[in-house]
């Protein structure tokens, strides 16, 4: 099925040279049909695909989805809108980063699809690098796992310059215990969001990162 027309794209691509309210008001019906509610009926549809293998997820898109409208309270570019759509689609939804799940980013130039932990508390960090120094074998048989490294690549995220000294025996077997942050971002040509084909692709990201995501959500919980 086609969620999205070539305006999807083509909306962003205007609003990047016109990224200002007088334009977003005026193209604001076009907004609504081309953007949001296509975006909102796309991500329901992904949502019941994941609850085939995820009967716990317990979450509505509008729990999901982003606001166009950025945070412009601490940026030098105060332009008003961002130049992508986006959705967290996890148990915690957008409210809750730190909770793994399927972070997606829908712009003219890709389509980014990103897992992991992002705003991981001081708790959640030192459960999950004691899991990762319990068992670090099969927390790098995770990651090495060839369709998570041809989907995404590797381990992100920011990491400590300096190692406490209770972690530095675990971090010579596993330097990634160094890290604040343990996310992973894959990337698609943004053709796809036009295509018929669009949430069976996303469904083969989702299964690839589903055992690293598992793997986080144990340690955190």
């Amino acid at each position: 099925m086609q969620y999205f027309t070539n305006d999807f794209v083509g909306f962003f691509e205007e609003l990047s040279t016109n990224n200002h309210r007088e334009w977003f008001h005026a193209n604001k019906k076009r907004y609504e049909e081309s953007v949001k509610k296509p975006f909102e009926i796309f991500l329901g549809k992904l949502i019941q695909e994941i609850q085939k293998y995820d009967p716990m997820l317990d979450i509505e898109p509008k729990d999901c989805i982003l606001r166009i409208n950025k945070d412009i309270r601490f940026s030098k570019d105060k332009s008003p809108y961002n130049l992508y759509y986006t959705a967290f689609v996890s148990g915690g939804g957008r409210k809750d980063k730190s909770v793994p799940g399927m972070f997606l980013r829908f712009s003219p130039e890709m389509v980014g699809v990103m897992g992991g932990c992002f705003g991981i508390s001081k708790e959640q960090l030192h459960s999950i690098r004691t899991k990762i120094d319990q068992d670090s074998s099969q927390f790098r048989k995770l990651i090495e796992n060839k369709d998570f490294v041809q989907k995404f690549g590797e381990i992100k995220g920011r990491a400590l310059k300096r190692i406490p000294k209770e972690w530095k025996e675990a971090y010579e077997k596993e330097p990634l215990i160094a890290n604040k942050q343990f996310y992973f971002v894959g990337e698609v040509s943004p053709s796809i969001i036009t295509s018929d084909s669009l949430i069976n692709e996303l469904m083969n990201y989702w299964k690839v990162m589903r055992p690293v995501n598992e793997y986080l959500i144990e340690a955190i919980q």
